[in-house]
């Protein structure tokens, strides 16, 4: 059995006075480069790498070592869903050598069409009508303002009414969300947001980020930006990830990203996580990679029985 499954409709699940508290306060799992379980060695490396990179690539098996680094999921998003993760961090592209507006996942290398993984993360939220999901579109490389525009019409087309309107942070409840019948909120960081009522802006999602090897930094780091964490008015990403140097990926060549990095932190990574509380000043989105390596997922939705706890004893 795969860690964390189970935990499809979790949000719906949730006791009712959990479901009256702001989004922003409930802790909730998410991916890091969340659509990269798939990414394509035949295709050329992306616009979001180096000249260098680029150049090396031209070595066939220089692209078997780049998808072993730039794979930081093995789950698709079905079954990210499947096992409880509610935020995506999604980084897209078109190909520059490509006719046509087409839009494509990418880290390093082009993952799946955007139209595809959408589609799938829809399916879900028509089976599952009280889950709700954060995609937040954060990178954009190769992007002309026309391939915007596609984009967002085709977030669009495949949502429809399930599109949750930008608005106050607090006021994004399940609740209210469930009156609505809304199940999708879109951040996107690119400054077209303002023309979309359905687009928030990129800053009411924070999502600091550590850059180091170091599992100690880290932890430091998510202490430091949990402490400095705006009380109102955003969401706030927990980026729980270890990212690679390039003298890393020279010597765990061959063994990649989850082997070299992941397995060795994540047991302490996820002890940092269950020692946490969300709220005010709390963790809200957690994201990690190989989310299904240990109980991911599980571990941040207990957090909020937690805040329940702390509710039912305050209003005693």
């Amino acid at each position: 059995m795969m860690a964390g499954r189970g935990h499809q409709d979790w949000m719906g699940e949730l006791p009712d006075t959990l479901s009256t508290f702001p989004l922003a306060n409930l802790a909730i799992p998410g991916s890091h480069d969340s659509f990269s379980f798939w990414v394509d060695e035949k295709s050329p490396v992306g616009p979001d790498q180096a000249i260098s990179i680029k150049r090396l690539a031209k070595i066939s098996l220089v692209k078997k070592i780049m998808k072993k680094w730039s794979v930081t999921q093995n789950l698709t998003f079905k079954e990210q869903l499947e096992s409880g993760i509610r935020y995506f961090d999604l980084r897209v592209s078109s190909k520059p050598e490509e006719a046509g507006n087409e839009i494509y996942f990418i880290h390093g290398l082009y993952g799946i069409k955007v139209w595809d993984g959408l589609t799938e993360i829809d399916k879900f939220l028509t089976h599952h009508s009280k889950e709700v999901i954060f995609l937040d579109f954060n990178h954009f490389y190769a992007m002309e303002h026309e391939h915007h525009l596609y984009l967002v019409n085709m977030l669009q087309e495949v949502f429809g009414n399930k599109l949750c309107n930008a608005d106050c942070v607090e006021n994004i409840t399940l609740q209210f969300l469930w009156a609505k019948k809304y199940q999708v909120l879109i951040f996107y960081h690119y400054n077209i947001w303002n023309e979309f009522s359905f687009l928030w802006p990129g800053k009411k999602m924070p999502a600091p980020w550590a850059n180091t090897t170091n599992v100690h930094k880290l932890i430091q780091f998510l202490e430091t930006t949990l402490g400095e964490r705006s009380k109102r008015g955003t969401f706030h990403v927990s980026q729980a990830i270890l990212t690679p140097r390039v003298k890393t990926i020279v010597r765990g060549l061959k063994s990649g990203l989850k082997n070299t990095l992941v397995h060795r932190n994540l047991p302490m990574i996820l002890n940092w996580v269950k020692m946490q509380k969300p709220g005010v000043m709390g963790v809200n989105i957690i994201t990690s990679d190989f989310v299904e390596l240990v109980d991911f997922a599980e571990t941040v939705i207990h957090l909020n029985f937690l805040l329940l706890k702390t509710h039912k004893e305050n209003t005693r």
